[in-house]
């Protein structure tokens, strides 16, 4: 599906990529954690809170409260709001109507910011009442929570293209690499092997403990504002070659292996003026594996059908020389929090084009691919999103 060139994003920038907070359970509120890492961004920048006039935020633990509540909880005053609900592809869909906003002059300074809270038994509560499709098409038959689609779908792909175990392996195990050297990530303190993937206690079908996501608490977010705003504040920046969304596609395909990338990605590649080769870094969203395949497949880093062999082939952690891909351990390793998990990606790609990461910095990293995924509803995610982000020429 190719809709031509876009008009660019030329003039804006990303500052500022911060992630906060992460914990296995929190009884700290959703609320606190958007005040806690905006008072971070803000510190890292300089800016007065007066000075930010726009806001998204992306939330699933947020109510009662909402985006509009925040403001005043927070004794701020803005001209742009945007609440963006979609899973994980909230932080492209922020990133993108912030930047228009920016353009447009709707706002000089947006804070886009996810953040999830993750108190003792949420997450089952959460997921009972997810969507009227889960709660009257799922649970009535015994199937609750995202490991019996996501089952399903790692399955059909085993049977589809032959991927094995192993295959799966070299994307949970490369991460975990990656996390051992990204001081955020909840488990990168534990060494994960092939042999313990392998090892791993059954979860559903072919899933065991290792290709499944742990939910947690904790926050991302990064200050979008004009190249020219950046530079005064003296602030390392990233830019934004392109941006692809895209929901509800392929409905009539019985079990999902493709998403909507494989419809965007020439557009992306062409509005980027760049190809899959001079991509440095890509970031997918991973509650299992398999999803970060079906990502490498639709952004054109290999075949539909081919991403088993790239990514045994490929070596993915972020001083390998290959493809660095999910370079601070990705939620595999990081966690879920909430839809937060729609900007860990981001957020990491800005780091590391900003050069601001702390020991797992990608080498010369000057364009990076971030994708996301998510609104797993009854059986198949429903939303995709993609962008690519570059650092500027000196």
């Amino acid at each position: 599906m190719n809709r031509g060139k876009k008009q660019s994003y030329e003039g804006v920038a990303l500052v500022a990529p911060t992630s906060f907070g992460y914990t296995r359970q929190s009884e700290k509120s959703a609320n606190w954690f958007v005040g806690q890492i905006l008072a971070e961004m803000l510190k890292a920048t300089g800016l007065d809170k007066s000075e930010v006039d726009g806001l998204a935020v992306t939330s699933i633990t947020l109510a009662p409260d909402s985006a509009i509540t925040l403001t005043q909880n927070f004794g701020m005053t803005v001209r742009w709001l945007e609440q963006i609900s979609i899973g994980g592809a909230s932080g492209m869909a922020a990133m993108q109507r912030g930047a228009r906003a920016i353009q447009a002059g709707d706002a000089n300074v947006i804070a886009c910011i996810g953040a999830d809270t993750s108190i003792k038994g949420g997450f089952v509560k959460l997921i009972s009442n997810f969507s009227r499709s889960t709660v009257d098409a799922s649970y009535p038959y015994g199937a609750g929570g995202p490991n019996m689609p996501f089952s399903l779908i790692t399955q059909r792909y085993m049977d589809t293209y032959g991927a094995t175990r192993e295959d799966f392996g070299q994307i949970a195990v490369s991460q975990r690499y990656n996390a051992q050297h990204y001081s955020q990530a909840l488990l990168g303190h534990k060494p994960l092997s092939m042999e313990d993937y392998l090892a791993a206690r059954p979860v559903a079908g072919p899933l065991h403990l290792f290709d499944c996501v742990m939910p947690c608490a904790g926050a991302e977010g990064s200050l979008m504002m004009s190249i020219d705003r950046a530079k005064t504040l003296g602030r390392p920046y990233c830019t934004i070659g392109a941006i692809g969304e895209l929901h509800n596609a392929f409905p009539d395909d019985p079990v999902q292996l493709r998403g909507g990338w494989a419809q965007y990605q020439d557009d992306l590649y062409n509005n980027a003026s760049l190809t899959p080769q001079d991509i440095d870094l890509v970031e997918t969203y991973d509650d299992y594996p398999v999803i970060s395949m079906l990502q490498l497949e639709g952004l054109g880093f290999c075949a539909e059908g081919e991403a088993a062999k790239f990514v045994s082939k490929t070596a993915l952690t972020f001083d390998g020389g290959g493809l660095p891909h999910n370079t601070s351990g990705g939620q595999l390793s990081v966690g879920q929090a909430g839809f937060a998990g729609g900007y860990l990606g981001l957020v990491e790609a800005a780091r590391q084009l900003t050069y601001k990461t702390l020991k797992n910095q990608v080498p010369n990293a000057r364009q990076a691919m971030v994708s996301g995924y998510g609104m797993i509803n009854y059986d198949r995610g429903l939303c995709s999103a993609a962008a690519i982000l570059g650092r500027p020429s000196a």
